[in-house]
């Protein structure tokens, strides 16, 4: 007996072999579900608020079109010409081992290439042209051969951190119950079923979506603070949702709630509590004392920036200290500035360190004597897997990686590759092992960032392309053993997750657009500060920020009173809900998150996952989760309508008060410093 309560309630004991698998329903959805569900990813995250689209929002859509497929397509038998390989078309009902299959290849076009990014950041603001053959050797390395490290590396992990029952991985349980729920018939008297009440909140939220889309962007951070007081800089600072603390704003756009955090429905209620508790740490107490005392100059930029500053309080002019050769030259950084950020990115940078701190310390109270026994743990599920994975297709990927090296083109050395490698060999066990019990981990970008920005400062690519390789290998590794533990529950082989898994990877704006590029911003953001100005100019030893170090301090020892509180007082349950961790990533997300996210976030989860779930709780095991789906996909099909018909087109709406991608409050954006002028930047009357 599995010794997880919660898997035992959902995940079944039994099998059917007998079900079909990868069929050519799996192959023709999965692919060209895979194809658009790209694009849309990719055109929407330009978007000042990008457009979420969950897993939930591709399960639906796998389940309706391979419904209608089973009801559509002919029962005929083909033979590929010149083979022997012969299939059905229509094999029978669409199974729920083929509805997983084409969920995973057809969301494997979800999110976008980190390549994307830095052709993105390096034409918009370095004003840099790459060669279309450049960008393909560059997306090939940066992508491929990323997945390829990932798989291996989840190939090294698999029986530790999946075939073992204790790692029960929280995340992939609603999954398991929504799947379940659509296959396994549950008769209802209620007269409102969940498909019905599915499709009745999608054209209610695709309906209304038109509005922040394109009729009224403003709506998206409303703030009647900036409204009232119209020529106050300091009110402005305290009320704007996008550039300020947002105190009295609110967003009536979902992509608001869920662009940057997800949909708060799929969290569990001291999840929300949490992270709404960090919000308020940094937010309202620490960035409030860090500007208004002028920690780092902070009076002379805005509150709240992805830009980075020169000190006269101006954008920093990158021209004057890059060469021909697109590296850092001293001399013109010397006889200009040092570069600053604004307050709320330099605490976000802290608030990280304090977070992998505290992940590390909370790991080592809660799970280290878990990891260290994992390995002679029985399984409780082992025996239902009929095809044991096949190693090869794992160490090869690994092997192809190693054997690989880098010429001065991504400016990284053969060393940095296996630093990169050693990185992820010594986070991914503990954060799976994280993940996989308590559904949180912390982020190590920061930390990637750092440690190539010192050894290598002045190179931008080196330092994102070993960002990739390390952080960004250690988060795909983690996603990859998500999803074989879904295969896992399902009782689907691992060779068919394989192959499903890796088919397919994929201010001058006029009025009314909504293509700011939050997350190319901060793209552009890191590549400056820790890839050409490097660590010892921004940190350690003498950097501008180099107090922000403490911050991994303070993260390292501020779980141990939590762990001391929660052995002395056994029965107050609620201080094991404490997730110090969580209060750090909370603010290590802002920017490109801003206050008017986080508040309309917080506001829908308490309504749902605390006043509903305690007062109504079968209503919200039913509808809960149909309710998010719905607003996300309705949301994501009029962003994408409009996107193609109208703005794609540069047809951005009627020009009024409204259309601005704005919260209108323009003071919020003044350096309070005296004698600080900006050119561009609204001075008060």
């Amino acid at each position: 007996q599995c010794p997880v309560e919660q898997v035992q309630l959902i995940v079944p004991t039994t099998d059917d072999p007998t079900l079909p698998m990868l069929s050519f329903r799996v192959w023709l959805l999965g692919v060209t579900g895979c194809i658009l569900i790209s694009l849309v990813s990719v055109l929407t995250s330009f978007r000042q608020n990008p457009i979420s689209i969950p897993d939930f929002v591709v399960l639906l859509l796998c389940y309706s079109l391979g419904k209608l497929m089973a009801a559509m397509l002919p029962a005929k038998v083909v033979r590929v010409p010149g083979t022997k390989i012969v299939f059905s078309l229509n094999p029978g009902p669409f199974s729920i081992k083929e509805h997983v299959l084409s969920w995973i290849i057809f969301g494997s076009g979800l999110g976008t290439s980190v390549a994307t990014d830095i052709l993105a950041a390096t034409r918009a603001y370095f004003r840099r042209s790459i060669h279309p053959a450049t960008f393909f050797l560059l997306l090939f390395t940066t992508t491929v051969k990323s997945f390829i490290l990932s798989y291996g590396f989840a190939g090294l992990f698999l029986k530790f951190f999946v075939n073992r029952s204790e790692m029960w991985w929280p995340e992939v349980l609603p999954l398991v119950k929504l799947l379940r729920t659509f296959h396994v018939e549950e008769r209802s008297k209620e007269n409102l079923s969940g498909v019905k009440f599915f499709f009745l909140v999608f054209v209610i939220s695709f309906s209304y979506y038109i509005v922040p889309s394109y009729f009224f962007p403003s709506i998206s951070s409303l703030s009647f603070v900036c409204w009232i007081w119209k020529r106050s800089v300091t009110v402005q600072q305290l009320g704007s949702g996008l550039n300020g603390l947002g105190v009295g704003s609110f967003g009536l756009d979902w992509s608001s709630v869920t662009g940057f955090t997800g949909s708060p429905l799929m969290f569990p209620f001291f999840v929300i509590a949490n992270t709404m508790a960090g919000f308020i740490l940094f937010m309202y107490i620490v960035i409030p004392f860090a500007y208004w005392t002028n920690s780092f100059k902070a009076k002379s930029f805005p509150i709240i920036s992805t830009e980075v500053y020169d000190v006269y309080g101006g954008r920093y002019d990158m021209s004057r200290v890059l060469d021909e050769r697109f590296q850092f030259k001293k001399e013109g950084y010397e006889n200009y500035s040092e570069l600053y950020l604004s307050i709320t990115r330099a605490c976000s940078i802290g608030f990280g360190f304090a977070s992998l701190g505290a992940s590390v310390t909370d790991i080592v109270l809660s799970h280290g004597s878990f990891i260290t026994s994992i390995m002679s743990l029985p399984s409780c599920y082992t025996y239902l897997i009929i095809i044991e994975i096949n190693i090869f297709f794992y160490n090869l990927g690994l092997t192809v990686f190693t054997c690989e090296g880098f010429g001065n083109e991504l400016q990284l050395p053969y060393w940095g590759v296996i630093l990169a490698f050693l990185l992820v060999l010594l986070f991914v066990p503990p954060l799976a092992a994280l993940r996989a019990t308590v559904a949180q981990q912390p982020f190590t970008e920061l930390f990637a960032h750092i440690i190539i920005g010192y050894l290598c400062p002045g190179r931008p690519l080196a330092n994102v392309v070993f960002e990739l390789y390390s952080s960004r290998t250690i988060e795909a590794a983690l996603e990859v053993l998500s999803t074989f533990k879904l295969g896992f529950y399902m009782k689907i082989p691992p060779r068919e997750m394989f192959f499903a898994q890796n088919l397919c990877r994929p201010d001058l704006l006029p009025r009314g657009s909504p293509w700011s590029c939050p997350s190319e911003r901060v793209y552009y953001n890191n590549m400056v500060v820790w890839g050409f100005i490097g660590l010892r100019r921004m940190l350690y030893p003498a950097g501008v920020y180099s107090k922000l170090i403490y911050f991994f301090l303070i993260g390292v020892i501020a779980p141990i009173p939590v762990w001391i509180l929660a052995r002395m007082f056994p029965r107050k349950k609620w201080i094991k809900l404490i997730i110090v961790p969580a209060l750090f990533m909370a603010g290590s997300r802002i920017p490109p998150a801003s206050p008017v996210n986080y508040i309309s976030w917080f506001a829908v989860g308490f309504v749902f996952n605390h006043v509903v779930f305690r007062r109504r709780k079968e209503w919200w095991a039913k509808y809960c989760f149909i309710f998010s789906v719905a607003m996300d996909t309705g949301a994501a099909a009029m962003a994408f309508l409009t996107t193609v018909t109208l703005q794609m087109q540069g047809i951005n709406g009627v020009r009024w008060w409204g259309s601005a991608v704005s919260d209108h409050c323009p003071l919020a954006t003044c350096p309070t410093e005296p004698g600080v002028q900006v050119k561009g930047y609204p001075v008060p009357v």
